[in-house]
């Protein structure tokens, strides 16, 4: 039985539709990520999960539990981690752990033994109000609370947003520990290098899910993916392209012949072109480009998700 089950989930606010049809499943012990920009529907879909809000049309389970009929049983099994710190600001760290146990009806000792690995990091500043520490450890004191009743599943809505780098990468690796203690957690973040630490990902935009996968089956299929709905897809490679005049260079490139798509990535732009692309015709193309720089480059995450986009 999957941990969570998702059947043709929609959801609006008036006239913004914030899900539409979406369906996916979650195996037991798989840490699942949502990945996808603001407004992809994802916060709604954790609120839904988490019976904060039901749905306008299709059905939920969580642990096997119905999100609408069963809304009380969903909530004894449940960490859920929000998008905002959501703790009490004028409590202390040991305090807000207190009480989140009392909450539950648990001992802070009883289930020590899983959050201690987290805690031990916030344990110097165990007496410091909440609103007082740093984003890192707010993160981490955050994740303590939602873990301090032994939940079999664990929300997180966007855990690491305005977090560092380094806080960023400590999260994932405590993230890893819990999955291996049997936790199925299901997280969301618009940072599509966090995808790659995924069991499985759902590209998600505009309340719809484009893709759902591994990290590299998802990546894998970029050069095979045609840009329409075509039973025949067309072969596609990457470059990475720079030269003096970006700007210029974005708008010539996507009048070159075999040139599918070029958008701006970072300090290059990323070229995306079939099999009737001829890099030597390219660069005479563009002889009047200052600079110009072209080479192959092995696609991303985050060039599959802009190329399911732009169908």
């Amino acid at each position: 039985m999957s941990a969570i089950k998702v059947e043709n989930i929609s959801k609006s606010f008036g006239k913004t539709k914030a899900l539409d049809g979406v369906s996916f499943e979650v195996a037991r012990g798989e840490l699942f990520g949502l990945i996808g920009p603001d407004g992809a529907g994802k916060s709604t879909l954790f609120r839904l999960l988490t019976t904060l809000l039901n749905p306008d049309f299709g059905r939920a389970e969580v642990d096997g539990f119905d999100i609408v009929k069963e809304y009380r049983d969903i909530r004894k099994r449940v960490g859920y981690m929000p998008g905002r710190f959501s703790l009490y600001q004028d409590l202390t760290v040991e305090e807000n752990l207190n009480f989140f146990a009392a909450l539950f009806g648990v001992k802070v000792e009883d289930t020590y033994d899983l959050v201690a690995p987290i805690y031990r990091q916030i344990e110097p500043f165990k007496t410091r109000k909440a609103g007082k520490l740093s984003g890192g450890m707010k993160q981490k004191l955050a994740l303590s609370c939602a873990l301090i009743h032994r939940p079999s599943v664990l929300f997180l809505d966007e855990p690491t947003t305005g977090v560092d780098a380094v806080s960023r990468s400590e999260f994932w690796d405590m993230l890893s520990d819990l999955k291996q203690k049997g936790i199925t957690i299901l997280v969301s973040t618009p940072y599509m290098d966090e995808a790659s630490r995924c069991d499985r990902i759902a590209l998600c935009n505009e309340g719809r899910i484009l893709s759902i996968n591994t990290p590299k089956d998802i990546v894998s299929g970029f050069n095979s993916h045609s840009q329409n709905s075509s039973p025949n897809p067309v072969p596609t490679t990457l470059y990475a392209i720079s030269a003096e005049n970006m700007y210029q260079l974005l708008l010539s490139s996507r009048k070159c012949k075999g040139v599918v798509e070029c958008y701006p990535f970072g300090e290059m732009h990323h070229l995306v072109v079939d099999e009737t692309f001829d890099i030597e015709c390219f660069k005479k193309e563009l002889t009047d480009m200052k600079g110009l720089r072209i080479e192959p480059i092995n696609p991303t995450i985050e060039d599959m998700f802009i190329k399911l986009m732009k169908q």
